[in-house]
């Protein structure tokens, strides 16, 4: 993992996995997700389209 910075704290990103949600409390400001881990869901999902990142947190501001 990477160091990136958001709201003035160092936090680790996911090395390889890139976010453009920046309402999200996990997101470093830049492009990368800070979380300890992603859930991506749902199971029934058949394509793409039809994921959604279920680790998704909105930021407290």
């Amino acid at each position: 993992m990477n160091d990136s910075r958001k709201n003035g704290c160092c936090k680790e990103h996911i090395k390889g996995i890139n976010c453009a949600v920046k309402s999200c409390a996990y997101h470093d400001g830049e492009c990368y997700c800070t979380a300890e881990h992603i859930n991506v869901g749902p199971a029934s999902a058949h394509a793409s389209s039809e994921t959604v990142c279920a680790t998704f947190k909105p930021e407290q501001k």
